[in-house]
């Protein structure tokens, strides 16, 4: 698909944006230019060092903001795809400077859109969230009314042009995550636990790149697209982490819920089963819906299905969280070895 073609990354130089590079020039080393586009020159700059241009000619590190049109119009000549990972994503940080966060989310996502319109892309892929359902704080308020700005996109007929959406839960071992802040807390002896009973979604950087990749060659435009994936219990998190640590309650953050969900029950009147994901029609697709079904071997799903994360029939184990961090975060990890190592210091 994008052999002897052109994509942008919006936000390029995050966690996302990394493994979906690597993933890319795996696939497709023929790739005619793979532009990277962010606001930060220093992690252009790191990031290539590790794809350094006389190894990687077709690579492009270009700054910009999505908050500036102008900027991302001149950045699309001569692209034929789009991958949007560019977000403002803490929620506390949100809830305490919720304008920044408009500007970002839903601004930039309206600005890349008619900077699509007006260029020759061909299809756009935009990274969502399962704060985006029923969402309760300001960063997911933003991200739903982002989504639908990417699914509304599609009713413009004048392009011939394919907006989309991928939704899914908390990444394995991406900044700011719970997991790399639990790694860098456990040479402390402390792991601060929010609520005892909180579960969340979890999904590796590989499998959400591949599922934004399947988005970017199938999608018919409109549809958001949602992993099934596993959940965990925080405290098992806690406990795959820093065994040997203290695991202290110390309450819910600014717009935190205790459980995610990534399709509610409204959604469920549209909810599509692919098996190993989902996906939500608009309620009017410009398409037909039965040969659309047909063609991908889709199901709907059940009047009232609800996909949240304390009610997920396939939750990981300690063991298991274990065996995938050190899979996809850190090989050398070995749980407590930090927190053990203080304790020998401590008691030499």
């Amino acid at each position: 698909m994008l052999n002897n073609r052109s994509l942008l990354i919006t936000g390029g130089t995050g966690s996302f944006g990394r493994a979906l590079v690597r993933r890319v020039l795996e696939l497709y080393p023929d790739i005619a230019r793979l532009v990277i586009f962010s606001r930060d020159e220093l992690k252009q700059y790191e990031m290539a060092q590790e794809f350094p241009p006389d190894r990687y000619p077709n690579i492009r590190f270009f700054l910009g903001d999505v908050r500036d049109e102008s900027r991302i119009r001149r950045a699309l000549e001569r692209i034929d795809f789009v991958v949007h990972a560019a977000a403002l994503k803490q929620v506390p940080a949100a809830e305490y400077n919720p304008i920044e966060f408009i500007q970002t989310n839903v601004m930039g996502a309206q600005n890349l859109i008619s900077a699509c319109l007006e260029t020759e892309v061909k299809g756009l892929v935009a990274l969502s969230t399962d704060k985006a359902a029923a969402p309760i704080n300001l960063y997911g308020a933003t991200k739903l009314c982002s989504d639908k700005l990417f699914i509304a996109a599609n009713n413009i007929r004048s392009r011939d042009i394919r907006f989309s959406v991928v939704r899914y839960g908390n990444v394995m071992g991406s900044r700011g995550s719970v997991i790399p802040f639990f790694m860098q807390k456990r040479s402390e002896g402390v792991l601060p636990i929010t609520d005892p009973t909180m579960t969340r979604f979890n999904i590796t950087l590989s499998a959400g790149v591949d599922l934004v990749l399947h988005a970017l060659e199938h999608s018919a435009g409109g549809e958001l697209y949602v992993p099934r994936i596993p959940s965990y219990l925080i405290t098992d998190v806690a406990e795959a982490i820093g065994p040997d640590c203290e695991h202290p309650i110390v309450g819910i953050r600014p717009g935190e819920k205790i459980h995610e969900e990534m399709i509610t029950e409204a959604d469920a009147l549209t909810t599509w089963d692919h098996g190993d994901f989902f996906t939500i029609l608009p309620v009017r697709p410009s398409w037909d819906v039965d040969e659309w079904a047909r063609k991908r071997g889709a199901t709907k799903v059940p009047a009232g299905f609800h996909y949240e994360s304390s009610k997920n029939p396939v939750f990981l184990s300690v063991q298991e969280i274990r065996d995938l961090i050190k899979a996809h975060v850190d090989p050398c990890f070995i749980p407590g070895a930090e927190s053990a190592a203080m304790t020998r210091h401590d008691t030499a």
